[in-house]
């Protein structure tokens, strides 16, 4: 357990990795994911710190690592999350390609925690193909590339350790619920993003009470 030199806890250190999920393009800071779990943390009355975020819109994985290597963050972080394959997909870029480029930024994300998978949260990738910026696609096509890329997701968390935390279903809410996206059609809404938190809180508490462990 991280203490300051009172002997208190340290505030809880969060890392959200990603592209234009992650960073909320179209809605205002505090409605983003990873500031309504960090604010949904401070409710359970656990310090926690503004999250860093690296993240920008239209990265893909490999752009995703190079931001990284830019950025130079230090860890250990309490906790890192990983939000990163729909320009990936949306780029028509093979699964098994993904799979690849995921694995080493989960490895890195690893590091990054202190070399603590548990601490680790891989979000699966949203569904873009129920927006209206999807018109005239072939939504089908769109659905079954965002499932690929989420079972080869699903095994590289399982492989590592870390937690694999669906959201996908409900990003597809969206197709009859306009409320769930933001103005510009195409990324998620705060409401979906409050949703998005609420489904990591239990997962990220479990990792805090690791982390509030003797032997953490």
């Amino acid at each position: 357990m991280t203490q300051t030199n009172n002997g208190s806890a340290a505030a809880v250190r969060i890392l959200a990795l990603g592209d234009s999920y992650t960073i909320g393009e179209s809605v205002p800071a505090d409605q983003t994911w990873p500031c309504r779990l960090a604010a949904l943390l401070r409710a359970q009355g656990i310090a926690t710190a503004a999250p860093t975020v690296v993240a920008r819109t239209g990265w893909t994985t490999d752009e995703l690592s190079l931001g990284i290597d830019a950025t130079r963050v230090s860890g250990p972080y309490d906790l890192v999350t990983l939000l990163i394959g729909v320009n990936n997909q949306y780029r028509g870029r093979a699964a098994a390609e993904y799979r690849s480029q995921l694995a080493a930024l989960l490895d890195r994300a690893t590091a990054l925690a202190g070399f603590r998978a548990e601490r680790v949260l891989l979000l699966s990738t949203p569904d873009w193909g129920v927006t209206p910026f999807a018109a005239g696609r072939d939504r089908a096509d769109i659905a079954a590339g965002i499932d690929a890329y989420n079972v080869a997701a699903r095994a590289e968390a399982g492989r590592t350790g870390a937690h694999f935390v669906d959201i996908t279903p409900i990003s597809r809410r969206a197709s009859a619920d306009p409320g769930l996206l933001a103005t510009d059609g195409l990324h998620p809404s705060g409401t979906m993003y409050a949703e998005w938190a609420q489904l990591l809180l239990p997962v990220a508490l479990a990792a805090m009470r690791r982390r509030a462990s003797p032997h953490a």
